[in-house]
Order: structure tokens, then C-alpha cells, then sequence
């Protein structure tokens, strides 16, 4: 038995998953955030049978526990960096009793969101591998950067253990030309590489994966529309159990209305309001990935309950929630059109596991294509479930996503060859 360590770096912030291979069992998860300022939070769930091997002081932190029975570590403090972030992780494993010895740890798991055309499936990382992964920094900018930063940051903490790059685009590699070339100069794209490259595709991967056994259909005859619904969110259309179209495109700015990103906005209007503001480029980007979404529509909030609570008295947020919805149908309508013939519509990801009514909205839209929404069995929260009627011809399905899993699975592959 070995253990494998799933890893989801941001810019500030570090998830991460412990897991027992191939058993596939959760050992720990947990997240660290605020990471470069003095009041950084690490969180670590364990279970109640785990002993610390050091006892832990007030001022180190304390535990407490969970609902389910489980233990909670709970530390804010200082974090200057990813590497200093990873270190107090390490070390806190230790103390917790969690890992007893760091070679337990045979390998490491690092989601990476843009892997452009090089990358088609998850990678062990090599010293050129992580070089392209930042020259691949343009294509996702908010996230390839931290991605690096995770990696190396492992790598130097735990030279042992084999590193996998989890790719978030390499799902989709297998759209058609027809779906990933933007109608621009053909020269852009043999010089640039300028398409379509969505992402989420470890999410939409193992929803459809999981969606196709849970109906029992073949997955290389299953076709699904998936919806990942968090802060960030996409919509893939599945053919044959494989990513044929998909909301974001060259970065994971494009498609849907998010949480704090536009979404599909006309390029010239984004030229026009850069002009008379007097914005450069950084600033526009940083207008459209940081400014906008739910949050620029509202101006209160980028979080949906949020703005549910209070849509009843404020335009605002309720016009932010009526896009949100419009662009998720939008978008899921246009793939139906795309597929021709679907058996399954899966919600999953934050919003898409735990809000009975954005599910609520678009099944109802999706009426004309045969989908009969079941209420009741849509009242639920982060719990596997059919949610539409049994004469519904499209199956209704929450599926709650699990990136770490795949991850997981993905280093035990590629670790098995090496």
C-alpha cells in the first residue's frame, strides 16, 4: 500500500486530498488559504480514530469535531509561500499522527489547467514538462503559475515521490477541428495555437465516467451534457463518451456568466470600454476575470446564495441570477442541437451539487427536449441522484465531482510505469 497526494494549487491557496492506492481511500483533505498573508487558514479533516503523535498547543491551533464523527485541525497564522505553505501541511501530517513517515508518499498529483496542444492526457513531470507548463502561463493565467509553483514546491519537499501533471484541458482534446477553431485566420492557429482549449475537464471526465455506469450504458456509446457549476463553470457536450464541444475556450474566461468572470462578451465592446477608461491590457483582463460575472451584474456579491437571499428586493441581483440561468440553457440547448440525441444532463460542482433551483431552472427550460424534472427528488444537496421522472427520455443527473479521485488514479497509472 502506498499513498498518493492529490494537489489543486491556486494563486493563494493550496487543496489538497491524501488518499490510500489503490484502495482509493480517503486518508485526509484539506485547504489552506489567504497563503502570503499574516492570517493564512490551514484546515485538515481526519478521522476520529487517527492519534496525534505530538499534542498540539493553543497557540498552534486547535481540533474539534466534525458532524460526521471525523477530527478538524483548524491554525491561522502567517504563510509567506506556496513552498512555506506545503512545509507547515508536511508538517502538521506529521504531528497529527496522519503520516508516520513522509516515504509513504509515493506520489504526487498536480492539477494543471492548460496544457494546450501538448498535453492529451496526464503526464509524469520532467524538467521539460514543467517548462512548457509556463510557457503555457497565457493560455490560463490565473491558474498555470500557481499550478508551477505547487509543483515545484512539492518537488523539493518530497523528491521521491513521482509527480503527475493532471491537465484540465486534455479531456477536450478530442473536440473536432469544426468545434475548437475560431472563425480567425487559419495562420493564427499554425502560428499560435489560438482555439478553443476549455477546461474542467478531470470534473467532466469523471461525471460522465460515473454518469455512464450508474445507467449502465457503454461509455463509448453514452452521450451527456455536463455541467460544472461553481465559481468557475462550463458546460461539455459528450459524444461517445468523449469532450465533442465546450463552453470555455482559449482560456477559462469564455462561455458562462461566473462568479467574478464575463463569460462571452463581443471583443469590440471590450476595446471600446478599454479605450474610454483608459485601461491597458492587464487592467481590462484583470476587469474580466476578477470584476465582473455575478459579481459586476449584482455589485454586491459573487456568491449565488448571496444573491438568492436577496433577489426578492434587489434588482440587481436577481438580473445577475436570470443571466446566470439564460447562459447555462443557452448553452446546454445549443448542445442538444450539437448531440442529437442525449441520454443524460449532469449537475455537478458547487452550484450544480448544491442548489435545487438553478437545476430547477434549466430542466424546466429543457421541457421542449424531453426532460421531465422530478421536484422532489431534486430537493437535495451534494448527494448522487436521479432527479427527473422516469418518463423523462433525458435522465436528470446530480452527480457530486471528484477531481482528487481521478487525480489520484492518474499517478497510480503513470507511477506503475515508471
Amino acid at each position: 500500500m502506498s499513498k498518493t497526494m492529490a494537489v489543486n494549487a491556486g494563486s493563494s491557496s493550496l487543496k489538497f486530498q491524501l488518499l490510500e492506492m489503490p484502495e482509493e481511500k480517503v486518508i485526509t483533505q484539506g485547504m489552506i488559504e489567504r497563503i502570503g498573508m499574516p492570517d493564512a487558514v490551514i484546515t485538515i479533516k481526519y478521522g476520529a480514530d487517527i492519534e496525534p503523535v505530538r499534542l498540539i498547543g493553543a497557540e498552534e491551533g486547535q481540533i474539534s469535531l466534525t458532524k460526521n464523527g471525523g477530527q478538524k485541525y483548524e491554525h491561522v497564522l502567517a504563510i509567506k509561500d506556496h513552498h512555506e505553505a506545503i512545509d507547515i501541511m508536511l508538517q502538521k501530517l506529521s504531528d497529527l499522527g496522519i503520516i508516520k513517515d513522509f516515504q509513504e508518499i509515493t506520489g504526487v498529483g498536480h492539477r494543471v489547467v492548460a496544457g494546450g496542444e501538448w498535453f492529451n492526457q496526464s503526464v509524469v513531470v520532467t524538467d521539460e514538462v514543467l517548462a512548457k507548463i509556463d510557457r503555457l502561463a497565457a493560455y490560463a493565467p490565473l491558474h498555470n503559475p500557481a499550478n508551477a509553483m505547487g509543483i515545484r514546491a512539492f518537488q523539493k519537499l518530497l523528491p521521491h515521490a513521482v509527480s503527475v501533471a493532471v491537465f484540465d484541458t486534455s479531456f477536450h482534446q478530442t473536440m473536432p477541428e469544426k468545434n475548437y477553431l475560431y472563425s480567425l485566420p487559419y495562420e493564427y492557429y499554425a502560428r499560435y495555437g489560438a482555439r478553443k482549449y476549455g477546461a474542467h475537464g478531470t470534473s467532466h471526465r469523471y461525471v460522465v465516467e460515473r454518469a455512464a455506469e450508474k445507467l449502465g450504458i457503454p461509455l463509448n456509446e453514452f452521450n451527456a451534457i455536463s455541467l460544472h457549476l461553481g465559481a468557475g463553470a462550463s458546460v461539455t457536450a459528450i459524444k461517445n463518451g468523449k469532450s465533442f464541444d465546450t463552453s470555455m475556450g482559449f482560456t477559462p474566461l469564455a462561455g458562462l456568466t461566473m462568479a467574478t468572470r464575463s463569460g462571452d462578451v463581443d471583443p469590440s465592446l471590450i476595446y471600446y470600454i478599454q479605450e474610454r477608461e483608459g485601461l491597458s491590457n492587464e487592467e481590462m483582463l484583470k476587469v474580466l476575470n476578477t470584476k465582473s460575472g455575478l459579481l459586476g451584474v449584482s455589485t454586491i456579491s459573487s456568491d449565488m446564495r448571496d444573491l438568492e437571499d436577496v433577489q426578492e428586493t434587489n434588482i440587481h441581483a436577481k438580473l445577475a441570477l436570470d443571466m446566470f440561468y439564460d447562459r447555462v440553457i443557452r448553452y446546454a440547448g445549443q448542445y442538444f442541437a450539437e448531440l442529437g440525441r442525449v441520454d443524460a444532463i449532469i449537475f455537478t460542482a458547487g452550484i450544480g451539487e448544491n442548489d435545487p433551483v438553478t437545476r430547477a431552472k434549466v430542466l424546466n427550460a429543457l421541457k421542449f427536449a424531453g426532460v421531465v424534472l422530478d421536484e422532489t427528488a431534486n430537493n437535495v444537496r451534494g448527494k448522487e441522484s436521479v432527479i427527473t421522472k422516469p418518463e423523462s427520455t433525458v435522465t436528470g443527473l446530480l452527480i457530486p465531482t471528484n477531481e482528487e479521485l481521478m487525480i489520484a488514479r492518474d499517478v497510480e497509472h503513470l507511477k506503475n510505469d515508471q
